[in-house]
């Protein structure tokens, strides 16, 4: 075997200069018992959890290269539920900052989640129309909800009855499920357009629906036995025994916003309900108590009554049938904001204080404070996240010569990052598009190239603009530093080549000189200029043009020597090697083509992406090179084999540039997932067979040997609340090999040495062995597994059961649900096969027993420890809570009126 070249891997370090994404919501997040002062949103392919006092991130979770799409905190603030555009939702814990379970829900993106009152349940609604109810404790899907015919948007538990589901779509339909039954008892269909959103108010008193005019439907929810609720509809009689409630109109809300509504958000409490449209204002309303509305009721008879002047009805008393919507609902004070609103969430304070927390389409997060006891208060501006990112996408990067800094130009500022960090140094307003970037030696001054042609000289130190220059009378595609580092030269769509040399101007006595560019020389071409590079040798100066060819030029005399062609589309990036021998050139025609630089032939053209290559670059002092492109991906490439040596993680969208250091250590590149992503070379070696091997089998494990769908003969509708997963394949196919090999240990006698696989589980006979196997599966695919056995492994299995709920009881839970699913999944053939019925009367008697012995246990333990806090409690000289109950309400009422007596109010100053 002859020796394989290799390489040393690069890493992934981390991405930044994304504070929100804009495709996932925002939420507010309690951590050590702070309240409004954490938010959460999503950054890409990360949750990211940020501190607005402070403006820094506490926590950051991250799962693998999907993007988040929606996400929702549990009711005790312990863990956060994430889904992703693959249709998984992951269960995260603050405390661990790792995650929990996961749930292969949905076949493409979560559009909805939500928690129930008590945490332990979660439904979660996708894009592919359907919702799914999963059981957080047991970490596995409930039931699957189909009926819609369009995307969910919307999916909540109602509080007031239990295991209830409020669903909303776009195909115009609310209805209302039944998780027991797993059947929908109720549909709203009074909508003619898309509905974008439902809340529940005031503990279920009312559903409010968004859509996609002006108004806000609100409907009343009143329990079945109500009579005035029971004369409102008497045609709807015939759903008195499936419902449990009446859902009546109750009016609509008129917002003063233009266009659809996006997002409807009320508090915890569903008290204060806030919404927005399309333009640039949040809409607040609170919904008063029933004391309150009643209240208003009498105030607003009372005003009736005096201005008819009729003095029969003023003795009579209001009653609560006479509320119209206007009582009920008050209309807040309307937040007016700088941009448009892509998301928010709101919290309300025990002292009536508002907070509503916001993301924008240009990357930034604001946190606002609202007074609900004043009269016409206005909304201030508390905190805001803005510059730890840029507004727009970020077109352009390059690194300082100390491979310390990175420079990254957006549409309209230039910002540098410390690289060891990623934390922003300093900000420049450049008042237009950055397409170009390139440190000054010295790293002290940065060129930037504007879209509009003008050459920026920035001062690092104190973060300013120095001079500004008219270089070109269109967009400036290039910048590249002379070998010499005297001087620059510049590439501009007015098809030009302008060459540069610095110069230090002013400066007499007392004030220092400052940086200066001198126009040396000008080459005119034909075409448009879209990169140009000088070889080290400062021999030949390369030029792409849009005419899909490079021109080399000598660089002393500008006369033509070569001409590359051979490229289909333009040449939009090209590097040359070190020593001067290769030229690399990345067109929009999806291929890399590495040419001599001696007779100008095309050593290798190599079809590298999947879409435009839109940056590349030689690592320094080698002939192996960075590409990346429209397809988002980032490949190292050797120059000399004309092979790839690996595909690293790249961005979330297209990648628009990449940088490498000096040194050749670190990578950095751009997207239009506004991230930025610095990679790092590392120790490892890799070799290259290695990872053309790994490569492969990711993209078999991609594609599902089974197929997508989950059938079963004889039952054509089985719709489990999971979705096969690559994890249930292999699980299956774990399961097959130890009952394989259980049964060949068996057949020796189970005297002879252990099987390896046996060994390397840890175990000592076949009933452990087995059992080990099914633990390990995880919860949400062991159904999937269990559905990919054949009938007569099944059999195996099921021979297996009593034996092993004898001999483990521990794990009483785990074989009944082993058990159950396999006879509901594969009921008429076990009845049908008499071979399996001595076997089905021993499950069941055993399985009887270890379920009455696990109930018996459980409730030992649980009244033995209410014993022991009894008697601590009266050890420790405490009483009962029920004894103790009246003190502590007078120990309430006095601190609280010391408290009134000597309270402040706290003003929170930006």
């Amino acid at each position: 075997m002859g020796l394989t070249k290799q390489y040393l891997a690069y890493r992934p370090v981390s991405s930044f200069n994304i504070i929100a994404s804009v495709r996932a919501n925002i939420s507010f997040v309690t951590i050590n018992n702070v309240v409004g002062r954490y938010v959460v949103v999503a950054a890409a392919e990360k949750v990211l959890v940020w501190d607005m006092r402070i403006g820094e991130k506490v926590m950051e979770f991250v799962r693998d290269k999907q993007e988040v799409t929606f996400f929702r905190t549990s009711p005790d603030h312990k863990h956060l539920a994430v889904g992703y555009s693959d249709g998984v939702v992951e269960l995260f814990s603050f405390e661990s900052k790792e995650s929990v379970c996961s749930f292969a829900s949905h076949r493409s993106a979560v559009s909805a989640l939500n928690f129930d009152l008590l945490g332990l349940k979660l439904v979660s609604g996708g894009l592919d129309n359907d919702m799914v109810v999963s059981d957080v404790v047991a970490q596995s899907g409930k039931c699957r909800l189909a009926g819609h015919t369009a995307p969910i948007t919307q999916a909540c538990f109602m509080q007031r009855y239990h295991d209830i589901v409020v669903s909303s779509s776009k195909d115009t339909q609310i209805k209302f499920w039944n998780i027991e039954t797993q059947c929908c008892f109720k549909t709203i269909v009074d909508h003619r357009t898309e509905v974008w959103g439902i809340v529940l108010m005031r503990n279920d008193d009312f559903l409010v629906c968004a859509t996609a005019d002006t108004q806000l439907s609100v409907y009343k929810i009143a329990a079945i036995t109500d009579e005035s609720t029971a004369a409102v509809q008497p045609a709807d009689e015939g759903e008195s025994n499936v419902s449990p409630f009446r859902c009546t109109t109750a009016g609509s809300i008129q917002r003063a916003g233009h266009g659809r509504t996006i997002n409807l958000v009320t508090d915890a409490n569903g008290q204060v309900l806030g919404c927005h449209g399309t333009d640039r204002k949040i809409e607040l309303f609170y919904f008063c108590s029933q004391e309150e509305s009643v209240k208003k009721l009498t105030k607003r008879l009372k005003k009736l009554n005096t201005n008819k002047g009729n003095t029969e009805d003023e003795g009579r008393e209001p009653n609560a049938r006479q509320l119209a919507l206007a009582d009920e609902v008050k209309r807040l004070t309307t937040i007016p904001t700088s941009e448009k609103i892509k998301s928010f969430d709101l919290i309300l304070g025990s002292r009536n204080q508002l907070r509503i927390c916001c993301t924008f389409l240009k990357n930034v997060v604001q946190l606002f404070s609202l007074d609900l006891d004043t009269k016409n208060a206005e909304a201030e501006t508390v905190y805001a996240l803005q510059k730890q990112g840029h507004p727009s996408e970020a077109r352009s990067v390059a690194f300082s010569s100390d491979n310390l800094a990175i420079a990254s130009g957006s549409a309209e500022s230039l910002k540098l990052w410390n690289r060891a960090s990623q934390t922003v140094l300093r900000t420049v307003d450049t008042g237009g598009y950055v397409v170009s970037t390139c440190f000054v030696p010295g790293d002290r001054h940065v060129l930037v190239g504007l879209k509009s042609g003008l050459l920026l000289v920035v001062d690092v130190v104190p973060g300013e603009i120095i001079e500004c220059i008219e270089a070109h009378e269109k967009e400036l595609w290039s910048i590249i530093l002379t070998p010499d580092r005297h001087g620059c030269v510049s590439g501009g769509g007015d098809t030009t080549v302008k060459f540069w040399s610095f110069e230090l101007i002013g400066g007499n006595g007392q004030e220092p000189k400052v940086l200066s560019l001198l126009h040396k020389n000008t080459l005119k071409l034909e075409e448009t200029v879209l990169s140009v590079r000088i070889s080290q040798n400062g021999k030949y100066i390369a030029v792409a043009l849009l005419d899909t060819t490079v021109k080399i030029f000598f660089m002393d005399s500008l006369k033509f020597y070569l001409s590359l062609y051979g490229h289909k589309l333009p040449v939009l990036t090209m590097d040359i090697s070190y020593d001067s021998t290769l030229i690399i050139t990345g067109s929009a025609d999806r291929t890399i083509k590495i040419w001599g630089m001696d007779f100008g032939d095309c050593h290798r053209s190599l079809l590298a992406h999947d879409n435009t290559v839109t940056a590349i670059q030689f690592i320094p002092n080698t002939h192996m090179f960075f590409s990346c492109s429209k397809d988002g991906k980032l490949k190292q490439w050797d120059a000399d084999s004309f092979q790839k040596i690996v595909t690293l993680p790249g961005h979330l969208g297209e990648a628009h540039a990449l940088a490498i250091s000096p040194n050749g250590k670190y990578v950095v590149s751009c997207g239009s997932d506004r991230t930025l992503r610095l990679y790092r070379r590392t120790d490892e070696p890799l070799v290259l067979q290695d990872v053309q091997e790994e490569e492969r089998e990711e993209l078999e494990n991609a594609t599902l040997a089974t197929g997508e769908e989950s059938t079963v003969p004889g039952m054509p509708g089985l719709k489990l609340p999971s979705k096969k997963t690559i994890g249930s394949e292999k699980g299956a196919e774990t399961i097959l090999e130890c009952l394989e090999v259980s049964k060949q240990y068996d057949e020796e006698g189970g005297k002879g040495p252990l099987p390896p696989l046996m060994f390397a589980y840890s175990v000592t006979n076949t009933d452990e062995f087995l059992l080990t196997v099914l633990s390990r599966i995880r919860a949400s695919d062991l159904e999937e597994s269990l559905l990919l056995l054949p009938f007569n492994a099944v059999c195996e299995l099921l021979e297996k059961i009593p034996q092993l709920t004898i001999a483990r009881k521990d794990h009483t839970e785990l074989i009944c649900k082993v058990v159950l699913f396999l006879f509901r999944v594969h009921q008429k053939p076990i009845v049908s096969n008499q071979v399996l019925l001595p076997v089905i009367q021993k499950i069941v008697q055993t399985l009887q027993d270890a379920v009455g012995e696990l109930r018996d246990t459980v409730g030992t333990n649980l009244h033995a420890a209410q014993m022991l806090q009894r008697e601590l409690e009266e050890h420790d000289g405490c009483v009962l809570f029920r004894d103790a109950t009246k003190q502590r309400l007078q120990r309430n009422r006095q601190r609280k009126r010391r408290e009134a007596s000597k309270r402040k109010l706290l003003q929170i100053v930006k």
